[in-house]
This record gives C-alpha cells, structure tokens and sequence, in this order.
C-alpha cells in the first residue's frame, strides 16, 4: 500500500511539478556535488519512495549532500499531507481555509476592519469607513486563495466605492480588510510589505505545543511568503529574539543576517510583543480543537499582535528550512 501511495504521489508531482525551478537546482546541485544529472535524478526518484518528499523537496532538503540518517529526519511533502489530515480531517477545515469563515470564529483575536463583498456592496457606508483607515490602504483578498495567492494589496486613493467594488468583481476578490500598520521596529526591518509571524501548535491532550516561531521578512515585496522570493528565519520561543539568519527558499542565495534593503540586522531582532503573542496563539489554538494542528500568522502593530489566519496545511519547508535541519521526530509523537 505504502508502495502505491508514493506513485500516486510521484505522479502528482510531475504533474504539478515547476520544471524550470527543478532544472535550475539540479544544475547547481551538479556543479556543487560533481555528481551527473542522471544520478542526481534518479537519486531523487528513489527519496520520493524511500522519504515521503517531492521532488522539489530533494533540493531544498539539499539531500544531495546529506546521508541516509540525516534524510530521515526531514519532513517531505507525503509525509505532511498524511500528518495533517489526520491531525485536521477535510470536514474540519473549512473554518481556516475560508478567510470569511476564519475571521467570523476568530474575531476577537482581530483588530483590523473587515468587510465581505456583499456587506460593502450592500452598505456604502461600512465601505466607506474603511476606505477612511490610517494606512491609506486596503488588502483584497479571495476568501479561498492559498499560500499568499489571491491577495491584492491597493491605495485608497486609486479608488473611489463604486470602482473598488467593480475591481473586486472582475477579479473575485471576496474580502476586503484594513491594511495593517506594523510595529515602528518591525516597519524599520523592512518596510515593503507586512512582516507576520508563523508560530506552528500542536494540540496534545487538552495543552498547547508550540512546535516552532519564524519570522517572515518581506524583501521588496507585498507578501511575505518564503514563495514569493521573501526570506524566513528562526525565532526562540522561550525569548521572542530571532535566533539564525534569514533564509530563502531557492537554495542558490546565501543566508543573509543583514537584511538586503534596509541594512538591518535580522539575527537578535527581537519581536515585539512576544508574550502577548504566545498568549493569542495558545488561546487561539485552544478555542477550536477540531482542528489540532495550526499554522498561525500573526501581525504585530503598535498596539500588539493580531491573527491574520491559520492555516491547516503549513507548511514544512518555513518550518524546518530556517533551523536548517529535519524535525520529524517532533511530529511522530502526536501520530
């Protein structure tokens, strides 16, 4: 059965898979290791069996350079999605994977205005309201959209009602919501976007496990996903100071602990707010245990932390890449 599971896997790789992105590390993993392309790739077929991981996930594990024991200890893609279906089954998660849902259960977790498309089409003043925010801007969001897609950051001043609701139709975005100011340090880090917090829970026997804390740093960007060229790096639960370097996802970029725009220094930055923040994630976390297994996005403001979303399917590389090894053993535990 296990045999049949990975293949079903591997075929939803290649199928799915970025082809141009797998190329460009298989060039560097070549001219880093010495080793051909073919067995490279066949390498990389056999981990997908052996492991539980895609085959993005041989690079950015950077298994080309690591032995058996060490390869044991990554989390991959497989293994993930069979931990987080048991830990969140699909008839649990809506609550997180629809934004409108999520900020309906969690409201008093959230400072920002909010407002659906049907309630800003239906009442202008509401709309209004929050066209008048401090920021100047507004984030358009489709209530569904994953991984930072479907997320549309804009300036007040580009719209007025009648065109931001037309805008929101032809390009089905559901949600609007008032564009978080973040706290002046974190703002003096990078200010192209919201940096947030990722702090992962685990549920265990009616306690709360803090599983891990990043912090995900915008590099001349408006979202902050690790996906979308930004960089992530380790945060020490116990003291809320970022404790590494940044990290990116393309494993050709060097670590950076100066951040590359700003200057500013990303190891030793010390989060804001920090035990406030562990206190809205446990009671968060708490507050739906259907659901046992979260990734929470924070944002932290000069007023302190709010929720943006949690996310059922977190994910493994911002998790485990920063901290630059494999943390399976803390998942095993709980299956």
């Amino acid at each position: 059965m296990k045999f049949v599971n990975r293949t079903i896997y591997l075929f939803y790789y290649l199928k799915n898979e970025d082809f141009g992105l797998i190329r460009k590390f298989l060039n560097y993993a070549k001219k880093l290791t010495g080793r051909t392309k073919s067995a490279l790739l066949v390498d990389m077929i056999v981990c997908v069996y052996k492991y539980n991981i895609s085959l993005k996930d041989y690079f950015y594990f950077r298994f080309f350079e690591i032995d058996t024991n060490e390869r044991k200890k990554w989390v991959g893609t497989g293994f993930m999605y069979e931990f987080q279906l048991k830990m969140n089954p699909k008839n649990n998660r809506k609550v997180l994977e629809d934004k409108i849902q999520f900020l309906g259960k969690y409201s008093s977790y959230v400072r920002r205005k909010v407002l659906t498309y049907r309630q800003a089409f239906n009442d202008k003043e509401k709309l209004n309201q929050i066209f008048n925010n401090k920021s100047g801007k507004l984030v358009l969001k489709g209530s569904l959209g994953q991984v930072g897609a479907e997320v549309k950051v804009i300036k007040c001043d580009d719209y007025n009602a009648d065109s931001l609701l037309h805008f929101m139709m032809q390009n089905k975005f559901d949600l609007i919501e008032e564009y978080v100011i973040q706290h002046p340090m974190l703002m003096q880090l990078s200010d192209s976007g919201l940096n947030t917090i990722r702090i992962f829970t685990q549920l265990n026997n009616g306690e709360v496990d803090i599983l891990g804390a990043r912090l995900r740093i915008t590099v001349n960007s408006e979202v902050d996903n690790m996906a979308a060229g930004n960089l992530a790096a380790p945060i020490d639960v116990i003291n809320g100071s970022v404790s590494g370097p940044g990290v990116y996802s393309d494993i050709t970029k060097e670590d950076v602990s100066i951040h590359p725009v700003s200057n500013e220094s990303i190891e030793g930055f010390k989060i804001p707010f920090w035990s406030e923040t562990i206190e809205l994630v446990t009671k968060a976390a708490l507050s739906n245990s259907s659901n046992q297994s979260i990734g929470w996005d924070i944002a932290i403001s000069e007023y302190g932390p709010e929720l943006i979303e949690g996310n059922h399917n977190w994910c493994k590389l911002l998790w485990q890449l920063p901290v630059k090894k494999g943390l399976k053993d803390k998942l095993l535990k709980y299956m």
